[in-house]
Protein backbone atom coordinates (compact mmCIF):
# COMPACT_ATOMS: atom_id res chain seq x y z
CA UNK A 1 0.00 0.00 0.00
CA UNK A 2 1.42 3.44 -0.92
CA UNK A 3 -0.99 6.40 0.53
CA UNK A 4 1.61 8.83 1.27
CA UNK A 5 0.52 12.61 2.99
CA UNK A 6 0.94 15.42 0.07
CA UNK A 7 3.59 16.84 1.49
CA UNK A 8 5.39 18.72 4.47
CA UNK A 9 2.77 21.32 6.43
CA UNK A 10 4.38 24.43 7.56
CA UNK A 11 2.18 26.13 9.27
CA UNK A 12 -0.93 27.16 6.38
CA UNK A 13 2.10 26.18 3.78
CA UNK A 14 2.44 22.26 2.28
CA UNK A 15 5.87 21.94 0.85
CA UNK A 16 4.82 19.14 -1.92
CA UNK A 17 7.02 16.47 -1.75
CA UNK A 18 7.52 16.33 -5.64
CA UNK A 19 8.30 20.15 -5.26
CA UNK A 20 10.87 19.05 -2.99
CA UNK A 21 12.40 16.64 -5.31
CA UNK A 22 12.80 19.25 -7.62
CA UNK A 23 14.62 21.41 -5.62
CA UNK A 24 16.85 18.13 -4.38
CA UNK A 25 17.50 17.77 -8.49
CA UNK A 26 18.30 21.07 -9.09
CA UNK A 27 20.75 21.57 -5.94
CA UNK A 28 22.69 18.34 -5.99
CA UNK A 29 22.47 19.40 -9.95
CA UNK A 30 24.58 22.64 -9.06
CA UNK A 31 27.01 21.26 -6.98
CA UNK A 32 28.01 18.37 -9.71
CA UNK A 33 28.26 20.99 -12.02
CA UNK A 34 30.73 22.89 -9.98
CA UNK A 35 32.69 20.27 -9.16
CA UNK A 36 32.79 19.04 -12.63
CA UNK A 37 33.77 22.51 -13.55
CA UNK A 38 37.28 22.20 -10.69
CA UNK A 39 37.96 19.36 -11.79
CA UNK A 40 38.09 20.20 -15.44
CA UNK A 41 39.75 23.93 -14.38
CA UNK A 42 36.64 26.00 -15.68
CA UNK A 43 36.02 29.16 -13.76
CA UNK A 44 32.96 28.02 -11.25
CA UNK A 45 31.15 31.78 -12.55
CA UNK A 46 30.10 29.82 -15.31
CA UNK A 47 28.07 27.37 -13.10
CA UNK A 48 25.15 29.91 -12.07
CA UNK A 49 24.34 31.25 -15.42
CA UNK A 50 24.02 27.48 -16.42
CA UNK A 51 22.40 26.66 -13.52
CA UNK A 52 19.38 29.43 -14.54
CA UNK A 53 19.11 28.64 -17.98
CA UNK A 54 18.54 25.23 -17.57
CA UNK A 55 15.98 25.77 -14.73
CA UNK A 56 13.97 27.67 -16.93
CA UNK A 57 14.32 25.65 -20.06
CA UNK A 58 12.97 22.17 -17.76
CA UNK A 59 10.11 23.85 -16.46
CA UNK A 60 8.85 25.78 -19.43
CA UNK A 61 9.64 22.92 -21.91
CA UNK A 62 8.73 20.25 -19.78
CA UNK A 63 5.25 22.46 -19.42
CA UNK A 64 4.58 23.32 -23.00
CA UNK A 65 5.91 19.60 -23.73
CA UNK A 66 2.91 17.89 -21.16
CA UNK A 67 0.29 20.20 -22.78
CA UNK A 68 1.06 19.63 -26.56
CA UNK A 69 1.80 16.12 -26.65
CA UNK A 70 -0.79 14.85 -23.87
CA UNK A 71 -3.43 17.59 -22.98
CA UNK A 72 -3.47 20.19 -26.25
CA UNK A 73 -7.13 21.36 -24.94
CA UNK A 74 -5.62 23.43 -22.45
CA UNK A 75 -4.48 26.02 -25.21
CA UNK A 76 -8.15 26.69 -25.42
CA UNK A 77 -9.60 25.52 -21.88
CA UNK A 78 -7.25 27.29 -19.59
CA UNK A 79 -4.73 28.70 -21.49
CA UNK A 80 -3.14 30.59 -18.95
CA UNK A 81 -2.66 27.06 -17.25
CA UNK A 82 -0.54 26.56 -19.71
CA UNK A 83 2.71 29.17 -18.89
CA UNK A 84 1.61 29.78 -15.12
CA UNK A 85 1.18 27.35 -12.09
CA UNK A 86 -2.54 28.15 -11.68
CA UNK A 87 -6.25 27.40 -12.82
CA UNK A 88 -8.80 30.07 -13.96
CA UNK A 89 -11.33 27.75 -14.47
CA UNK A 90 -14.63 28.41 -11.89
CA UNK A 91 -11.71 31.66 -10.69
CA UNK A 92 -8.51 31.47 -10.24
CA UNK A 93 -6.83 29.27 -8.07
CA UNK A 94 -3.09 28.25 -7.75
CA UNK A 95 -2.42 24.67 -8.59
CA UNK A 96 1.47 24.19 -9.41
CA UNK A 97 2.33 23.12 -12.79
CA UNK A 98 0.08 19.68 -12.73
CA UNK A 99 1.91 17.71 -16.11
CA UNK A 100 5.56 17.97 -17.40
CA UNK A 101 6.91 16.04 -20.13
CA UNK A 102 10.43 14.77 -20.08
CA UNK A 103 10.96 15.01 -23.93
CA UNK A 104 9.48 18.92 -23.84
CA UNK A 105 12.02 19.64 -21.49
CA UNK A 106 14.92 17.65 -23.19
CA UNK A 107 14.22 20.07 -26.43
CA UNK A 108 14.08 23.36 -24.33
CA UNK A 109 16.87 21.86 -22.37
CA UNK A 110 19.19 21.64 -25.15
CA UNK A 111 18.49 25.34 -26.94
CA UNK A 112 19.04 27.06 -23.76
CA UNK A 113 22.38 24.97 -23.68
CA UNK A 114 23.21 25.83 -27.10
CA UNK A 115 22.75 29.35 -26.38
CA UNK A 116 24.61 29.31 -22.86
CA UNK A 117 27.61 27.28 -24.93
CA UNK A 118 27.74 30.30 -27.56
CA UNK A 119 27.05 33.07 -26.17
CA UNK A 120 28.42 32.59 -22.15
CA UNK A 121 30.98 30.09 -22.02
CA UNK A 122 32.05 30.08 -25.72
CA UNK A 123 33.02 26.44 -25.53
CA UNK A 124 31.87 23.66 -27.97
CA UNK A 125 28.27 22.50 -26.79
CA UNK A 126 29.10 19.62 -26.90
CA UNK A 127 31.34 19.68 -24.38
CA UNK A 128 28.61 21.27 -21.96
CA UNK A 129 26.36 18.15 -23.18
CA UNK A 130 28.82 15.85 -21.81
CA UNK A 131 28.37 17.00 -18.23
CA UNK A 132 24.84 18.32 -18.40
CA UNK A 133 24.26 14.88 -19.25
CA UNK A 134 25.50 13.26 -15.76
CA UNK A 135 23.73 15.70 -13.79
CA UNK A 136 20.16 14.69 -15.89
CA UNK A 137 20.55 11.65 -14.99
CA UNK A 138 20.85 12.00 -11.47
CA UNK A 139 18.19 14.85 -11.52
CA UNK A 140 15.55 12.48 -13.10
CA UNK A 141 15.66 9.98 -10.63
CA UNK A 142 14.44 12.67 -8.37
CA UNK A 143 12.11 13.90 -10.64
CA UNK A 144 10.64 10.17 -10.53
CA UNK A 145 10.22 9.47 -6.93
CA UNK A 146 8.17 13.01 -7.04
CA UNK A 147 6.66 11.13 -9.21
CA UNK A 148 5.86 8.03 -6.95
CA UNK A 149 5.41 10.54 -4.09
CA UNK A 150 2.33 11.80 -5.75
CA UNK A 151 1.38 8.38 -7.25
CA UNK A 152 1.19 9.48 -10.73
CA UNK A 153 2.88 7.71 -13.89
CA UNK A 154 1.98 4.59 -12.20
CA UNK A 155 2.17 1.36 -13.99
CA UNK A 156 -0.26 -1.28 -15.44
CA UNK A 157 -2.29 -4.13 -12.77
CA UNK A 158 -0.04 -7.01 -11.70
CA UNK A 159 -0.94 -9.83 -10.04
CA UNK A 160 -1.39 -9.02 -6.61
CA UNK A 161 1.42 -12.19 -5.57
CA UNK A 162 3.78 -10.35 -7.48
CA UNK A 163 7.12 -8.94 -5.70
CA UNK A 164 6.37 -5.86 -7.82
CA UNK A 165 2.67 -5.05 -6.76
CA UNK A 166 1.71 -1.59 -5.14
CA UNK A 167 -1.50 -0.17 -4.26
CA UNK A 168 -1.74 3.20 -5.53
CA UNK A 169 -5.17 4.82 -3.34
CA UNK A 170 -4.83 8.23 -4.42
CA UNK A 171 -5.43 7.73 -8.23
CA UNK A 172 -8.80 5.92 -7.29
CA UNK A 173 -10.66 9.08 -8.71
CA UNK A 174 -8.89 8.85 -11.74
CA UNK A 175 -8.32 4.88 -12.64
CA UNK A 176 -11.23 3.46 -10.78
CA UNK A 177 -10.90 0.63 -8.33
CA UNK A 178 -8.03 0.99 -6.69
CA UNK A 179 -5.82 -2.74 -7.78
CA UNK A 180 -2.24 -3.37 -7.62
CA UNK A 181 -0.07 -1.91 -10.19
CA UNK A 182 4.07 -1.82 -11.32
CA UNK A 183 5.74 1.06 -9.34
CA UNK A 184 6.80 2.14 -12.61
CA UNK A 185 8.32 5.51 -11.15
CA UNK A 186 10.98 3.53 -9.13
CA UNK A 187 11.61 1.14 -12.07
CA UNK A 188 12.85 4.33 -13.98
CA UNK A 189 14.27 6.35 -10.96
CA UNK A 190 16.49 2.78 -10.60
CA UNK A 191 17.44 3.20 -14.03
CA UNK A 192 18.57 6.77 -14.01
CA UNK A 193 20.82 6.45 -10.93
CA UNK A 194 22.42 3.62 -12.72
CA UNK A 195 22.79 5.80 -15.98
CA UNK A 196 24.56 8.52 -13.70
CA UNK A 197 26.87 5.72 -11.93
CA UNK A 198 27.66 4.83 -15.72
CA UNK A 199 28.79 8.45 -16.68
CA UNK A 200 30.16 9.37 -13.28
CA UNK A 201 32.87 6.43 -13.68
CA UNK A 202 33.14 6.84 -17.39
CA UNK A 203 33.64 10.80 -16.64
CA UNK A 204 36.26 10.14 -14.07
CA UNK A 205 38.32 6.74 -14.83
CA UNK A 206 38.53 6.89 -18.68
CA UNK A 207 39.59 9.58 -21.29
CA UNK A 208 36.12 9.85 -22.55
CA UNK A 209 35.55 13.30 -21.85
CA UNK A 210 37.52 14.64 -23.98
CA UNK A 211 35.87 12.70 -27.11
CA UNK A 212 33.31 15.79 -26.80
CA UNK A 213 29.81 14.63 -27.50
CA UNK A 214 30.79 10.31 -26.75
CA UNK A 215 29.49 10.67 -22.96
CA UNK A 216 26.37 12.90 -24.18
CA UNK A 217 25.55 10.64 -27.55
CA UNK A 218 25.71 7.41 -24.65
CA UNK A 219 23.92 9.62 -22.05
CA UNK A 220 20.59 9.96 -24.94
CA UNK A 221 20.64 6.32 -26.46
CA UNK A 222 20.35 5.25 -22.81
CA UNK A 223 18.26 7.46 -21.09
CA UNK A 224 15.54 7.09 -23.80
CA UNK A 225 16.15 3.62 -23.66
CA UNK A 226 15.16 3.17 -20.50
CA UNK A 227 12.24 5.65 -21.15
CA UNK A 228 11.14 3.34 -23.78
CA UNK A 229 11.17 0.21 -22.47
CA UNK A 230 9.57 1.05 -18.92
CA UNK A 231 6.71 2.64 -21.01
CA UNK A 232 5.59 -1.30 -21.71
CA UNK A 233 4.41 -1.38 -18.15
CA UNK A 234 2.82 2.36 -17.77
CA UNK A 235 -0.68 3.34 -17.46
CA UNK A 236 -1.01 6.18 -20.45
CA UNK A 237 -0.54 9.61 -19.27
CA UNK A 238 -3.83 11.60 -20.86
CA UNK A 239 -4.68 10.81 -24.59
CA UNK A 240 -2.55 9.21 -27.01
CA UNK A 241 -1.53 11.95 -29.59
CA UNK A 242 0.80 9.44 -31.39
CA UNK A 243 0.64 5.57 -31.73
CA UNK A 244 1.68 3.19 -34.03
CA UNK A 245 2.04 -0.65 -34.13
CA UNK A 246 1.65 -0.78 -30.74
CA UNK A 247 3.58 1.84 -29.17
CA UNK A 248 2.49 4.94 -27.19
CA UNK A 249 3.32 8.40 -26.93
CA UNK A 250 6.18 8.21 -25.25
CA UNK A 251 7.94 5.66 -26.81
CA UNK A 252 7.36 6.77 -30.27
CA UNK A 253 8.80 10.17 -29.13
CA UNK A 254 11.55 8.33 -27.40
CA UNK A 255 12.96 6.79 -30.85
CA UNK A 256 14.32 9.80 -32.38
CA UNK A 257 16.46 10.79 -29.39
CA UNK A 258 17.94 7.03 -28.76
CA UNK A 259 19.03 7.30 -32.62
CA UNK A 260 20.19 11.30 -32.43
CA UNK A 261 22.55 9.57 -29.06
CA UNK A 262 24.20 6.58 -31.49
CA UNK A 263 24.94 9.45 -34.34
CA UNK A 264 26.37 11.54 -31.52
CA UNK A 265 28.53 8.98 -30.36
CA UNK A 266 29.62 8.16 -33.76
CA UNK A 267 30.81 12.01 -34.43
CA UNK A 268 32.65 12.35 -31.43
CA UNK A 269 35.57 10.88 -32.51
CA UNK A 270 35.57 13.82 -35.00
CA UNK A 271 36.01 16.10 -31.94
CA UNK A 272 38.52 15.14 -29.81
CA UNK A 273 40.52 17.70 -27.78
CA UNK A 274 43.70 17.73 -25.20
CA UNK A 275 43.27 18.14 -21.82
CA UNK A 276 45.20 21.44 -22.19
CA UNK A 277 42.05 22.72 -24.40
CA UNK A 278 39.70 21.47 -21.94
CA UNK A 279 40.47 24.95 -19.56
CA UNK A 280 38.24 27.95 -19.18
CA UNK A 281 39.66 30.52 -17.10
Amino acid sequence: MWDPSTGIHLGPVTLHFYSLMFIFAFGIGYFLMTKMFTIDHVNPKYVEPFFTWTLIGTILGARLGHVIFYQPELFKEDFWSVFLPISTKNGIKFTGFAGLASHGATLAVIATTLYYSYKIIVKNPLWVFDRLGIVVAIGGAFVRMGNFFNSEIIGKPVDQNSPFALLFPQQSSEYGLTVTRYPTQLFEAAGYVTLFVILWVLYRRTDKKYQQGWLFGLFFFLLWAIRFFVEFLKMPQGDEVISFAGLNTGQILSIPFMIAGLVIMFYSKYNKITPEADKTF
